[in-house]
């Protein structure tokens, strides 16, 4: 048996569609998306394919979308601005955004345990609603739903790609804020291919960073926190 928040399933898929701006012919692959494993579905159709293919679909679109609007950009850059468009904690504040936790099928295990808030939870599940998207309507449905969620976070990394640091400084600078502080929170593989992760936390605010050197890594954190601003002035 599974907890679904809502008035009815048929009003809340109709709803959460509304909000995708997609109708499904198959409205199976959208309940699919939002069925977790916690569930224990007879069919075994819970969201992890879905969710496997819906971040391919979201890496492709931000990708494309960035080397449109940055033509300038080199790779490396747009690399750092990709990275902060499709982490999970970016991914999961999207799929608040559209309010995706009310229409989750949970299993008691989860349902109890505040599983429609975790992030985990959230940024999973809407990836495989991107992925039921691309099923359901094409790459067509699935490239418009992720420029109109993540519209603002886009534009904020078009301002952010060429040198995240000195923006996210200036920024804080022109609020009165604090310089920003970096902290390297992770390090893996070996000496001639390392992979640095880096916190940056300012004006209450914090985010994280991955990337092949410790300035990569940190330029991530800038970009992603960067975003999280812009986030909360829209």
């Amino acid at each position: 048996m599974c907890d679904r928040a809502g008035p009815s399933a048929a009003d809340a898929d109709r709803a959460l569609q509304a909000a995708l701006g997609h109708r499904f012919a198959e409205p199976a692959l959208l309940r699919e998306a939002l069925t977790h494993a916690s569930t224990e579905p007879a069919d075994g159709r819970d969201y992890e394919r879905l969710e496997f293919l819906g971040d391919r679909v979201l890496g492709l679109v931000i990708a494309a979308r960035l080397m449109r609007g940055l033509p300038a950009a080199r790779a490396g850059e747009l690399a750092v601005a990709l990275n902060a468009l499709v982490r999970r904690e970016t991914v999961a504040e999207v799929a608040r955004e559209l309010g995706l936790g009310a229409h989750l099928r949970l299993g008691p295990s989860e349902a109890t345990t505040d599983g429609r808030a975790k992030p985990a939870i959230l940024a999973d599940a809407m990836e495989a609603v991107l992925g039921a998207l691309y099923l359901d309507g094409g790459m067509a449905a699935a490239a418009a739903c992720i420029e109109r969620a993540w519209s603002g976070r886009l534009a904020a990394a078009a301002g952010a790609a060429k040198d995240a640091k000195t923006r996210l400084q200036e920024r804080l600078q022109g609020a009165g804020d604090a310089l920003p502080s970096y902290v390297v929170v992770g390090q893996e593989g070996p000496a001639h291919r390392p992979h640095f992760r880096v916190r940056v936390e300012a004006a209450g605010k914090q985010a994280e960073g991955e990337g092949s050197s410790r300035r990569a890594a940190e330029q991530a954190a800038a970009a992603a926190l960067l975003a999280r601003l812009a986030a909360g002035d829209a």
